[in-house]
């Protein structure tokens, strides 16, 4: 039976209290030279220390050998279904930033990126231009590109090169496929339908890439074209207050990470742009609320840029941040990943990842080290991750016994 049809029966509401601490991205791959993944490489004492106290495992974003993307990997710590319910990037993107997405629009992720004279995509982030380079680009674009056969388009900077794009009018579709080529050194794509439905959809696409294209070629810019990936319209998802009777708020420096909690009716906390502050203001808000969702962006970041050296020194940056949820009153904390980024791979991966438990209510183990090898070693096991935020109400008491 699964837990959506039990639930109603044994949810209970107590004043204790919830912290899910998400490092996007923290699991790795061994560096060839030392054999080491970041975390082994990491001097991360605080992470040692709730590895120390807790019960450990690894957890397994969807299935086994599926890679992840944010989306499926964070809706499946909330713990819904990632198969069943698949939320488009697009989406989030949009709702992250306060793009209001209304039923019938399609929201768009985008990337401002850099082509060669032959279309090759010679770099996926243009550089990781500027949030105020970008939002000049999104001006111009603005200005010049308001509507193509009777379709509105509205885009708005999200950071650095992120862009969200809204689509209105009439015969929009989700299914068309995308114009990134997922590596650097490829041509980039055109739009293509992946049904009836979407032929409409894919030939607009193609002439606003071709109107962005011919717009941003003689700026001084390495952003010179846009990947546009995550088509995606407003999903029906069941709220996470009325699901988990728990009033919930998300801590979160990245609007993907907001639109994903927005989406299931958290509510979003402004935090600024630094751990440090991420950290303060979970301690301000800490009597306002029975679950904290607090996310931690950088670790990804370093991974997907290939940079191990870079993963390893904000691993420990993060660790000495941390240190002050070791004196908050959670009756349960769990810290785990979305997904994995291995630096090595420089993308998201299928590798499981580290996952610690810390409650009163749980059996420590023997496990000493936040890593992928010691957690593999703990008393949790491998689980999927929509299976984390129930093992959390059970150590917080909020759930009640099943049947007579």
């Amino acid at each position: 039976m699964k837990y959506e049809k039990i639930l109603p029966e044994i949810i209970q509401k107590n004043d204790n209290k919830i912290l899910l601490l998400v490092l996007d991205g923290v699991g790795g791959l061994p560096h060839p030279e030392t054999g080491k993944t970041e975390l082994e490489t990491a001097h991360i004492p605080n992470l040692d220390y709730f590895a120390q106290i807790g019960s450990c495992g690894l957890i397994t974003p969807v299935l086994p050998g599926i890679t992840p993307g944010s989306g499926p990997g964070h809706i499946a710590l909330f713990g819904y279904d990632p198969i069943e319910i698949q939320i488009g990037r697009g989406i989030l993107e949009c709702l992250g930033i306060g793009l209001e997405v209304k039923k019938g629009e399609v929201a768009i992720r985008g990337n401002f990126a850099t082509i060669d004279e032959k279309r090759i995509v010679i770099d996926r982030r243009a550089g990781r231009i500027s949030t105020e380079e970008n939002k000049k680009i999104v001006e111009l674009i603005s200005k010049n590109i308001k509507e193509i056969k009777g379709v509105k388009f509205k885009i708005q900077t999200v950071k650095e090169h992120r862009c969200a794009i809204v689509l209105s009018g009439e015969n929009l579709s989700e299914d068309i496929t995308e114009n990134d080529p997922g590596k650097e050194n490829l041509p980039l794509k055109n739009f293509e339908p992946t049904s009836e439905k979407g032929k409409f959809m894919a030939e607009i696409m193609n002439q606003f890439e071709e109107k962005v294209i011919s717009l941003l070629k003689n700026l001084n810019s390495k952003a010179n074209c846009l990947l546009l990936r995550g088509f995606s319209t407003y999903p029906d998802i069941q709220p996470f207050e009325q699901r988990y009777k728990l009033k919930a708020c998300c801590i979160a420096t990245y609007p993907m990470y907001k639109g994903l909690s927005k989406l299931v009716g958290m509510d979003i906390i402004d935090c600024g742009e630094t751990i440090e502050e991420e950290i303060e203001t979970l301690k301000k808000v800490y009597n306002d609320y029975d679950f904290f969702f607090v996310h931690i962006k950088k670790t990804d970041s370093f991974g997907e840029d290939g940079n191990f050296e870079g993963k390893v020194k904000i691993l420990e940056e993060i660790d000495k941040k941390i240190e002050p949820i070791k004196n908050m009153n959670f009756e349960a904390i769990g810290i785990t990943g979305d997904h994995s980024t291995p630096s090595r791979l420089k993308s998201h991966s299928w590798h499981p990842v580290p996952f610690v438990l810390v409650s009163p209510n749980t059996l420590p183990d023997q496990v000493e080290k936040f890593t992928e090898r010691e957690c593999a070693k703990g008393i949790i096991g491998n689980i999927y991750s929509k299976n984390i935020m129930y093992i959390l109400l059970a150590c917080s008491l909020k759930l009640g016994k099943f049947g007579a």
